[in-house]
């Protein structure tokens, strides 16, 4: 096609035959494409090359058309149909890379990674799951709470209550050490001392 060819760079032509008036103009178009090489006439050349010759421009420096010349083409040289074993095992023998690619390597991809911490990722949630379901219900726990705070409470309000008298002596030994450190108490001491003193 038109927009393909007028974007190659390097151009080879073979030949092409004017046989009619429109073969003739045709020729005289592709001729015109090529920078002129002053040693041939370019149109002439495009018409006489034979078997294994071409019409080539080549780009130079700085990506310029290079002048059109009448080129030799080596035909190819390769091999046409498969190689056998043994001729693949010489060539894989003196390569370079001989040896290095000869044990294969089978290393993790990126999906058996992502893959694996999808599953980790799944056995933790079921694991918290298992646990959250043996858990108590908050009601229940609410109410263990509840239990022990008030058993706690009884338990330091009971070590806090005055032990009860164990005689009625002893009840009636602490009112009356009570009421001799009251106000009665003292006017008796006071006049006990006083008709001690005016005695003597």
């Amino acid at each position: 096609p038109e927009d393909i060819l007028g974007q190659l760079g390097n151009r080879f032509q073979h030949a092409l035959r004017a046989f009619t008036a429109r073969d003739r103009k045709n020729l005289k178009l592709a001729a015109e494409t090529y920078r002129e090489n002053p040693r041939f006439s370019t149109e002439d050349a495009i018409r006489d090359v034979g078997v294994g010759e071409a019409v080539t421009s080549m780009l130079m420096k700085r990506g310029v058309p290079g002048m059109v010349e009448r080129t030799l083409i080596r035909p190819p040289s390769t091999q046409l149909g498969p190689i056998t074993k043994s001729e693949r095992a010489a060539i894989m023998a003196a390569s370079e890379m001989a040896g290095k690619y000869d044990t294969p390597l089978d290393r993790r991809s990126a999906y058996e990674i992502l893959a694996q911490r999808a599953e980790t990722a799944a056995a933790r949630a079921a694991e918290a799951q298992d646990r959250a379901e043996a858990a108590p219900e908050p009601q229940a726990r609410e109410y263990n709470a509840a239990r022990r705070y008030s058993g706690s409470r009884v338990a330091r309000s009971t070590a806090r209550a005055p032990r009860a008298p164990e005689t009625f002596g002893s009840a009636m030994s602490e009112a009356v050490i009570k009421e001799l450190k009251g106000t009665t108490g003292r006017r008796i001491v006071r006049g006990i001392l006083g008709s001690l003193f005016k005695g003597r």
